[in-house]
């Protein structure tokens, strides 16, 4: 028999967040993600987003063991403000059983209607800032630590669950040369495109020099991924959050920027070595 049990307290959240690490202890692939971020992300103290939104999390026994796990999440500025009247849910990991599954969704289904909410979708997080996707192919790939990884039946679970997909997002792997490495042709297009539209790359050295550009940043996320399925806007509380919970991991070397010719930010790119193999490790 499979019983559904809401995560109420400390201990309750820490099954949650550490579930995933039993379940796929022996994969090659998947990366743990780092459990205090992930129990600070449930905390409505330490997370903002509790200002729009609400969640419950659920875990699903099956004798006497946690057999999977599942968010249920409402962002009112979406629900509204972008008048999407949906349900989201997140963190969803299960052994490979369908009953297990369907009692999982179950929950956050029973979730949005007791909040008048008429549609389901996910796997997402609260906002574009969080986790988001159900990994569909690419099972022998690493992930990273800002995505999920998920066995291949989980896909096969919700599709005969009768859910269907609404988008697609592929990740790609591009080698990075170095300035004077890079081929030609991608040397001489950067250089006309910079002196057509008199454009000015930003280089930054220390961290201090980077946050006055922040607030122009997250506009541009608003701007750039406006049409995404997931979209919400970012709000001021928020990026305020996210600057003190990222910058910490960046170094101002690995973010590039460009500006216009009255210096307004039209563009930017962060890097970051990856943490995976020592996450993992």
């Amino acid at each position: 028999m499979i019983t559904i049990k809401k995560a109420i307290t400390k201990n309750d959240y820490k099954d949650f967040v550490m579930f995933p690490s039993k379940l796929y202890k022996n994969s090659k692939y998947w990366v743990s993600p780092i459990i205090k971020e992930e129990l600070e992300m449930m905390d409505k103290k330490n997370n903002p987003v509790f200002k729009n939104a609400e969640a419950e999390y659920f875990l699903a026994i099956k004798d006497n063991e946690i057999v999977g796990r599942i968010a249920g999440i409402v962002n009112w500025v979406e629900v509204k403000e972008q008048k999407k009247n949906k349900v989201r849910f997140g963190w969803y990991d299960v052994i490979d059983d369908l009953e297990v599954s369907e009692k999982l969704i179950e929950a956050v289904i029973d979730f949005g209607k007791k909040r008048k909410l008429s549609f389901i979708e996910g796997p997402v997080g609260f906002s574009n800032m969080d986790k988001a996707g159900l990994l569909t192919y690419g099972f022998k790939e690493l992930n990273t630590m800002i995505t999920w990884y998920h066995n291949s039946y989980q896909k096969d679970h919700l599709e005969k669950l009768k859910m269907k997909k609404l988008a697609e997002w592929v990740e790609y792997r591009i080698q990075i040369y170095s300035e004077n490495d890079a081929p030609e042709k991608v040397k001489k297009f950067s250089s006309l495109i910079m002196k057509r539209y008199n454009l000015k790359a930003l280089n930054f050295k220390k961290t201090k020099d980077i946050v006055p550009y922040i607030d122009e940043m997250f506009d541009l996320l608003n701007k750039t991924y406006n049409t995404l399925q997931t979209f919400v806007p970012i709000q001021q509380y928020q990026i305020d959050h996210y600057k003190d919970r990222y910058l910490r991991y960046i170094h101002p070397e690995f973010i590039k920027s460009v500006a216009d010719k009255n210096g307004n930010l039209i563009a930017f790119a962060i890097t970051m070595p990856s943490f995976s193999r020592a996450l993992k490790k």
